[in-house]
């Protein structure tokens, strides 16, 4: 599936460019030297970059200027990568981020909302 716009009104004809061989979620892919990794994916038709760390909703590309941080993907290991932002090269290996566990559930415990808050649980942490 090719979704790459190869000639545009204002812009031209896109020129021949060296194709990259890439990976996604374990699947390989193909790219134009010079995509990111948001835009080669895109050209294969993928929008879902990766999930709500809580909630589960799906994520993509937002801004594509670096912004919004929705594209955050996982490349060679390295987590929080923006795919917007990143070009392709040779043998990348990107992941897409999942459900996570929430670092904060302050329904289940008290979360100081004020400092004033805060020092009340201190003190009530250091008299028991």
């Amino acid at each position: 599936m090719n979704n790459r716009i190869v000639d545009h009104p204002i812009l031209g004809k896109l020129g021949e460019r060296k194709t990259v061989s890439f990976t996604f979620n374990g699947k390989k892919y193909e790219g134009l030297k010079g995509d990111t990794i948001a835009s080669a994916l895109m050209a294969h038709g993928i929008r879902t970059l990766r999930v709500h760390e809580e909630t589960g909703t799906p994520r993509g590309i937002y801004c594509n200027i670096g912004h919004c941080f929705e594209c955050r993907v996982t490349v060679n290991g390295a987590e929080g990568i923006r795919a917007c932002m990143t070009p392709i090269s040779a043998d990348l290996e990107v992941v897409s981020g999942g459900i996570e566990a929430a670092p904060l559930k302050p329904e289940l415990e008290p979360f100081p909302r004020t400092y004033a808050e805060f020092e009340q649980l201190q003190e009530e942490d250091s008299d028991e």
